[in-house]
């Protein structure tokens, strides 16, 4: 007989279901199925028919399988699945693979390079790397990736799976996935996908009766015809319809001789009776122990290791010679107990999880803890340092042993290398079962399992079961903890309240870290808070950079005569933003320090932290974006996907204010698309801002209203970013709508807000924009300028140009006729890496020269009228005609202009001086508005309207305005 069903029975309805999946992921219409049901009901069967069926369609195929070794694996199955793009030979080489190849390190030994892997960036970027490795791999075919067992994968790898399933429409993938039909977060996940349309279940039910007796005919290689009704009865009676226990339940009436092959075919020789799952559980047993005591305790040892298990830890557990150990497993293989493990040469797997658990559950406790002590002492001997996932299973193991001290290290050591992966789920689970285990153990052991959780629990994000905790240290502190252990918790709870946002618990887990070292602390000790301090205290409020700076240089200078390179690093890397204000050259000393302390001690993450703040001084210093793009290469070489996110969009702002719209455009877009795919909230608003100041920069204003309303729903107007919204999005489009005193309400608006904000954004226009505008008015004078211009802001490059544009004015009013020149080619050269801004200056600044009688004027006004005549931007370059002509400069006419009419308005007779009117329109301005924006009377605007409203054939002025949004929505 067959040792299972060489048919799907009972699945035609499921294959088929399968099979079109299949096909539409060839087409790039990717999605996710889940095979739902009860242990043996034929989830893995299935799942094989599907990868059958996708191979023999050139698709690729990838396979992995939830584990039950130790209580976690983190990341199993996707690592499993993905190592065998690299065995071959010839993995995936593709540039999209580039900035996610470091990350992709965390799943695949073979992308880990020289520099660790990031354990910065989030889940989400993770599973964007395993995604597009996916991508890349199906893009021939398609691509297939089965991942068996959910119900027993990490919560990193189910958040993985969780992201794949929302993003897989229009890719070549399709994601198959298997879970038992019982309370676990991967049915959830199911359930949920499932909800969303993400994805769709497949529940397999038990057989019918009469797929019990097609796959009993199967198995027996007969035909249901001539099989006897008593077997296929009592078969479809104790197995439930079970596809594995009717297979353990044939094995063993076959065996015991209860049917047997006659000539005329199957008969019935002895009594059927059999209980389930009793009978699966003795049939297993029995089988075990038809091995012979050798082959027995060879099985018996391999469960104890798992589902999965390795020959040299079962070899040097039995001390059997290879020949014996791999006859028995032959033996073993017949019996229908193990199989070969296809992903790995030197392991083999049980060939069902029931098989492991009824061994398992067979074993005396003296015998599991014997069989458990040797596989210790053999892991030890054959893997040093118990890497990957030999740390969990030899701590289950030590478990077993009895060696609960032994047991406790382990988990809390494999729970601290989960988080240093990355996967702050399965910390959190390890280490939850290390501070149980630990409640008999010394204080001393619970308060260091105890750190090391809290930590997991601040990057799981689960905040409230941190603080929880503080009844717990109430309690260490009742059994003899040390006052530096007690230290160090309230501390790591501190950046606990720190991350989520809570700078008021932060303090006081500070004070409560303060109070436990007492008044006679050492400075090493001290010098964590300083730390964690000065960042709670600077980013607290405007005026709190004095008192962060005083706990920085503390810190750092304790940590430096300690020997605590990281405080020191990381005391280093908060002085450089704290001085950023002040001195830009102080402040890149103390980043270049920090830069140097990170390669010395190998912490890649917090080199490329420092690179990139060195960078920004530098690009804020000279407008060059040159160091940006290379620390943008460092990240990405890294793995800090998130870091390298952040880089992207400040070089798109860069290239928004270089005026350099076009390339401006993909960059938005490209980053724009990945971070909200990414769900990188912060730099999802930071890109909205980008993408309204684009807008803004060309005097778009409906379409950064629109942008704006898109920010306001991701939180912006509470948000950092909206400084930057006011300053560099509402200020400049009401300067190109030639709206010069709502330019002011908005940079008002600004400083209002900023006061209680720390110093962040320093070029958003309190430094710069702002005193221009008011000297151009009137309302500030010298000592306004001295007050700015003696700040570090202030001489930054976006803000040199305005700054030095005030001087000019300053000195043009005074008299100074050389000096106002001499400062406005100042101006001019600051302003030469910002084209529309040094234009948009020019505009401005014109106006005070004609009127005190210095500069330039008339040069300036002709250089910024061709520039936002060909930008598209009519009111400035009315202005700059009208302040032509006021002075009596020669105007060049731009009456032929009617190639910036759109075609359709062309058609009806819409003229350039109608078109000029008609775009204000659709912001339903008045006509005095209207007028001062284009530096024409309210009563041309009057006639021009009239004519207008004729020519669009509508009834009045508001049909007219919905007349010119709809005809400038449609033409672009």
């Amino acid at each position: 007989m067959w040792s299972r069903s060489p048919l799907v029975i009972g699945r035609d309805r499921e294959v088929a279901e399968l099979t079109r999946a299949i096909a539409a992921a060839r087409a790039s219409r990717g999605g996710a199925v889940f095979l739902v049901g009860e242990p043996g009901i034929g989830k893995s069967r299935l799942a094989a028919e599907a990868a059958g069926i996708a191979f023999a369609a050139g698709v690729r195929v990838l396979r992995g399988r939830g584990s039950t070794i130790g209580p976690i694996v983190p990341f199993r199955p996707l690592t499993e699945a993905l190592l065998s793009l690299y065995r071959t030979g010839s993995p995936p080489d593709d540039p999209a693979l580039g900035p996610y190849r470091a990350i992709l390190g965390r799943l695949i030994p073979d992308l880990q390079q020289d520099a660790q892997p990031s354990v910065g960036d989030s889940l989400v970027v993770l599973g964007e790397a395993v995604l597009r490795l996916l991508t890349v791999s199906g893009r021939d075919g398609g691509c297939l990736l089965v991942l068996e067992d959910l119900q027993h994968a990490d919560a990193e790898t189910l958040a993985i799976v969780e992201y794949l399933t929302d993003n897989l429409a229009d890719l070549p993938i399709l994601l198959l996935g298997t879970s038992r039909d019982e309370q676990c977060a991967a049915l959830d996940l199911a359930r949920s996908a499932a909800q969303r349309r993400s994805a769709s279940v497949v529940r397999l039910d038990r057989l019918a009766h009469v797929d019990i007796a097609l796959f009993a005919a199967s198995c027996l290689e007969t035909t249901t015809e001539e099989l006897p009704a008593e077997i296929t009865g009592r078969l479809a009676e104790y197995s439930a319809g079970i596809p594995f226990v009717l297979e353990e339940l044939l094995h063993q009436l076959v065996h015991d001789g209860v049917i047997t092959r006659g000539i005329d075919g199957w008969r019935v020789t002895g009594e059927i009776r059999a209980e389930v799952p009793e009978t699966v559980t003795r049939g297993v047993i029995n089988r075990a122990e038809q091995l012979g005591p050798q082959g027995s305790m060879l099985i018996s040892v391999a469960a104890v290791l798992g589902d999965r298990f390795p020959l040299s830890v079962v070899g040097r557990v039995t001390d059997l010679d290879d020949r014996t150990m791999l006859a028995h497993l032959r033996a073993g293989v017949a019996a229908q107990l193990v199989i070969p493990d296809e992903a790995s040469p030197d392991w083999y797997a049980f060939r069902h999880p029931l098989t492991a658990e009824a061994l398992r559950s067979a074993l005396n406790p003296a015998d599991r803890a014997e069989y458990s002590r040797r596989a210790v002492e053999a892991v030890q001997e054959l893997h040093p340092g118990l890497p990957g996932e030999w740390c969990q299973l030899v701590a289950t193991m030590q478990l077993d042993a009895g060696e609960t001290v032994s047991a406790v290290g382990l988990f809390a050591e494999a729970g601290r290398r989960a988080l240093a992966d990355g996967a702050a789920g399965s910390a959190v689970m390890l280490l939850d079962r290390a501070n149980k285990l630990a409640a008999d153990t010394s204080a001393e052991v619970k308060a260091e399992v105890l750190e090391a959780l809290l930590y997991a629990l601040a990057e799981a994000g689960e905040l409230e079961r941190a603080r929880a905790l503080v009844n717990t240290l109430d309690e260490l502190g009742g059994q003899g903890l040390g006052p530096v252990q007690r230290s160090a918790l309230h501390c790591r709870l501190a950046w606990v309240a720190y991350l989520a946002g809570q700078g008021g618990e932060g303090m006081n887990q500070l004070q409560a870290a303060r109070a436990a070292l007492g008044p006679d602390a050492r400075e090493e000790h001290i010098a964590p808070i300083d730390a964690i301090d000065a960042n709670i205290t600077f980013y607290s409020g405007h005026d709190q950079g004095a008192a962060a700076e005083r706990l920085a240089r503390r810190a750092l200078q304790a940590a430096e005569r300690a020997g605590l390179p990281m405080v020191a690093c990381d005391s280093l890397q908060i002085l450089g933003v704290i001085v950023r204000e002040r001195d830009l050259a102080e402040s890149s000393t103390y980043l270049e320090r920090a830069r140097s302390l990170a390669e010395q001690h190998r912490s890649p993450i917090l080199r490329v932290y420092a690179l990139v703040r060195l960078a920004g001084n530098h690009w804020l210093s000279t407008a060059d974006p040159t160091l940006l793009e290379q620390a943008a290469e460092e990240a990405r070489r890294v793995g800090a996907v998130s870091v390298g996110y952040n880089i992207d969009a400040n070089l798109a702002i860069h290239t928004v204010l270089s005026g350099d719209f076009a390339s401006a455009v993909p960059m938005i877009e490209r980053c724009q698309r990945d971070v909200v795919r990414l769900k990188l909230t912060p730099l999802v608003r930071y890109m909205l801002m980008v993408e309204a100041t684009l807008a803004a920069h060309q005097g778009k204003r409906t379409d950064m209203e629109q942008i704006l309303a898109e920010f306001v729903r991701w939180d912006g107007e509470q948000s950092q970013e909206m400084p930057l919204v006011l300053g560099f999005s509402r200020t400049f489009c009401a300067l190109l709508d030639e709206d010069r005193s709502s330019a002011r309400g908005e940079l008002r608006n600004l400083l209002d807000l900023v006061s209680d904000l720390p110093p962040m954004f320093h070029l958003a226009g309190q430094h710069g924009m702002n005193l221009l505008l008011s000297v151009l008015d009137g309302d500030a004078g010298w000592p306004d300028y001295e007050r700015v211009a003696a700040t570090v802001p202030s001489k930054m490059r976006w803000n040199r140009q305005f700054v030095e544009w005030s001087r000019a004015i300053l000195l043009g009013r005074d008299g100074d006729t050389e000096g106002a020149m001499a400062a406005a080619e100042s101006a001019l050269d600051s302003a030469s890496a910002y084209d529309m801004a040094c234009h948009l200056g020019q505009r401005l600044v014109a106006e005070a020269a004609i009127e005190d009688g210095w500069g330039d004027p008339v040069a300036w006004l002709r250089t910024a009228e061709e520039y936002f005549h060909q930008l598209s931007v009519p009111p400035v370059a009315s202005a700059c005609r009208s302040l032509l002509r006021q002075i009596g400069a020669p105007v060049k006419q731009r009456r032929h202009g009617m190639d910036q009419v759109p075609d359709d308005l062309r058609a009806i007779g819409v003229t350039v001086r109608e078109h000029e009117v008609l775009q204000l329109l659709v912001d339903r301005l008045t006509n005095k508005a209207i007028a001062n924006r284009l530096h024409i009377s309210p009563r041309t605007v009057e006639k021009h309207v009239a004519s207008l409203i004729l020519k669009a054939e509508v009834a009045d002025r508001v049909e007219l305005s919905n007349f010119a949004a709809s005809a400038y929505s449609q033409s672009g």
